[in-house]
């Protein structure tokens, strides 16, 4: 009896506590450990074969959502599993040994399901490539494929001028957060560039945004900028293309879709917590050992 990759994906679905190839083989019949570590080691999974198995799957949607992010795949205890490299973490905000893994992410507009769609796996040792560069290739092919959507989304770490001009040029519209200290002008050349979060609101402004133009961009392209206040400790300056969204309130709605892909890396987070808590449970069980 062969080791398939349906075989590897179905564990992964029904096991809910362990997730090692050990606890795989004791479930099967006819399946050694040697067999799936011989298939692992093997194995190729590419972003296309992630594509050819979701299109089928998807409920496209004129007005859908593209959304792009990173996270890093805690590996603190693996630090000779391949890729594995220090890099900053936002979520435990320091730096840490893991795997960077930027994604690409669908949602539909109307019922909120969503799909990934695409990734990219950090390695600029191999590939020369930055995390802006991956989410620049995952556009270029989503459009390649004739895939329909309307908006795309992003974090703040994205908020180049390079990638808003290359969805601008595209005809999609992008919402993004700049970060805090973003040189902007709002006074269309009247007074010098400052920090986003020194700019004075008006009353209108508050609640319908204003126009800015950020600096290195060109003289005549200008974005709407939303100052969304997120907590009493967060607030968030939102800038989009989209020169029809004139509320705040609007902006806020559409930039809440982006927790899709966050709900997507918490998931893909448990499996390696998981995987994490088991790494140092052996660790320990093999000190104790040795000291007996």
């Amino acid at each position: 009896m062969g080791f398939s990759k349906m075989d590897y994906c179905q564990f992964l679905l029904s096991s809910q506590v362990n997730f090692t190839q050990t606890h795989l083989a004791d479930h099967l019949e006819n399946v050694s450990h040697d067999a799936i570590n011989r298939y692992m080691s093997g194995a190729e999974l590419r972003p296309r074969h992630l594509w050819e198995k979701v299109k089928p799957l998807l409920d496209q949607h004129e007005d859908a959502f593209l959304i792009f992010d990173d996270t890093v795949l805690d590996k603190r205890f693996g630090t000779k599993i391949d890729l594995a490299r220090k890099q900053w973490s936002g979520n435990e905000k320091r730096t840490i040994t893991g795997i960077g893994l930027v994604s690409c992410v669908y949602v539909h507009p109307v019922s909120g399901d969503f799909w990934v769609i695409d990734y990219r796996v950090y390695d600029p040792d191999r590939d020369g490539k930055k995390k802006l560069d991956h989410v620049a290739d995952m556009f270029k092919s989503a459009r390649e494929r004739g895939l329909r959507f309307d908006t795309v989304l992003m974090d703040c770490w994205y908020a180049t001028k390079d990638l808003m001009l290359l969805f601008d040029g595209e005809g999609k519209r992008f919402y993004c957060p700049i970060k805090s200290d973003r040189q902007v002008d709002d006074s269309g050349g009247q007074q010098p560039y400052q920090r986003v979060d020194s700019l004075t609101w008006s009353e209108k402004e508050v609640k319908h945004g204003k126009r800015i133009k950020i600096k290195g961009f060109s003289g005549d392209y200008k974005v709407q900028l939303f100052r969304v206040v997120v907590s009493i400790h967060r607030t968030e300056y939102v800038v989009t293309n989209d020169r029809a969204q004139n509320s705040t309130q609007g902006a806020r709605e559409v930039c809440a879709v982006r927790w899709k892909i966050e709900e997507m890396h918490r998931d893909t987070k448990q499996f390696t917590g998981i995987e994490q808590c088991q790494c140092r449970k052996a660790r320990i069980q093999r000190n104790h050992i040795h000291c007996a």
